[in-house]
């Protein structure tokens, strides 16, 4: 489906031009009074894009505000999953027009020009969909097939930057036990799972038919890195979901209070050949520096054979789960805003008994390619008055900027998107 006439229009704030029928229309992009049940600093509101989706993911927005978005779908595949693209014909900022394609649920997507690849759990399929269309022109070219996809941390995340296709392979056990999530239970060593997962691969976005073996093992040691994105100088970054039980399974080294913030969710720069470690060590936020993983000898002092493992840029309290990241490219937000990293925390399960935690974004400001601090919150609310998995109204998971600068949240518990924009009061 086409646009009955090319329209090419000025995006603005309070006065949004849009195509509606081939006929420019004028309407007033208005905030929803409660900014869709978030909190944003002064001077942002949101507007609900869409509502019950069916476990939206990651999502990416084209040039001509079409929103793509990666759904996982409904428990049973009711309804299905696949990529389910919002068009917003009127100006008021929510999407009056839905479509959907794809074979299977997924959790990763990229576009480059017409081009969208999605990510499924076992294959990331491309799609040619012209600009101004809703549906591709083709049945889909099948790139990377016969990924692994055991039970434990499947979704493909997906980085796209020229012809290079980077895809997150998680690990599918907490730390590589014997026994995965036994009390006392010694890690395999060497890991086997190094060798297909817990890792990021690069794959020619070109070539039809790779496996995983045709790709390159770019980086390792990296548990689970849903949150992977590259910055505007062309670096690829992640955030890496720790592993747990520490105290569970190690309660002679570790207290309950330090099992529920250690180890840390590790923000890092991912280059060819990094290793962060995993499942040997852990990265300490407290002390900022690896140690030891207890399945390996550790005692949660002890550093060993970590001392040549790499350290993040910045290290967040444990079991936040980050799941979205997103470098800003966009003029809408203040200048402080360019260039730093929104990432999306969707929420911990087992941090009693101290209180649950993320079900937020977070903000981390960049100057020439580093970190400047530790991160602040940038929108929070998410979950409701219950912050927890069960209780939780809402859990942010993708991040994606408009052509305005707008920043888009997807959250795949209440099936949501919302739209953030700047807009400062008047003095």
């Amino acid at each position: 489906m086409r646009h009955a006439a090319a329209c090419t229009l000025p995006l603005a704030l309070v006065l949004t031009a849009a195509c509606a029928g081939g006929r420019a229309a004028q309407v007033t992009l208005q905030c929803d009074s409660d900014n869709g049940g978030i909190t944003l600093p002064d001077g942002f509101c949101a507007v609900v894009v869409a509502d019950n989706l069916p476990q939206p993911r990651h999502l990416a927005v084209r040039p001509d505000g079409d929103v793509f978005v990666a759904t996982y779908g409904g428990r049973g595949g009711t309804p299905p999953g696949g990529v389910v693209v919002l068009r917003d014909t009127t100006g008021d900022g929510r999407a009056d027009v839905r479509a959907r394609f794809g074979p299977d649920g997924g959790s990763g997507i990229a576009l480059q020009g017409d081009d969208v690849y999605f990510g499924m759990d076992r294959e990331v399929r491309r799609y040619r969909v012209p600009a101004g269309d809703l549906q591709p022109a083709d049945t889909g070219v099948v790139i990377v097939r016969g990924l692994p996809a055991r039970p434990g941390h499947r979704a493909k995340s997906l980085a796209l930057r020229d012809g290079d296709l980077f895809v997150n392979i998680g690990s599918p056990s907490n730390s590589c036990q014997v026994r995965d999530r036994t009390d006392g239970s010694p890690g395999q060593d060497p890991c086997p799972e190094l060798e297909t997962r817990a890792g990021i691969w690069r794959f020619d976005a070109r070539r039809p038919g790779q496996t995983e073996a045709d790709g390159q093992h770019w980086a390792t040691g990296m548990r689970n890195t849903v949150a992977l994105a590259f910055d505007s100088a062309g670096q690829l970054f992640g955030v890496i979901h720790g592993r747990d039980q520490l105290a569970q399974n190690w309660s002679r080294f570790y207290t309950v209070e330090q099992g529920a913030e250690l180890p840390a969710e590790e923000f890092v720069r991912i280059g060819r050949g990094s290793d962060y470690g995993w499942p040997y060590c852990y990265y300490d936020w407290q002390t900022k520096r690896n140690v030891l993983a207890p399945e390996y000898g550790g005692d949660g002092k002890k550093v060993g054979r970590c001392t040549d493992k790499d350290l993040p840029l910045v290290g967040f309290p444990g079991h936040w789960a980050p799941d979205g990241l997103l470098f800003y490219d966009g003029t809408q937000f203040p200048a402080s805003f360019r260039g730093g990293a929104f990432i999306a925390f969707h929420g911990s399960w087992n941090r009693a008994p101290m209180p649950q935690q993320g079900y937020k974004v977070v903000f981390v400001p960049f100057r020439e390619g580093r970190p400047t601090g530790t991160g602040t919150t940038f929108a929070s609310g998410f979950a409701g008055p219950d912050v927890s998995p069960n209780g939780a109204r809402h859990r942010p998971v993708g991040l994606a900027v408009g052509p305005d600068g707008s920043l888009y949240i997807s959250d795949d518990t209440g099936g949501r998107v919302w739209r953030v924009m700047y807009r400062p009061a008047r003095r």
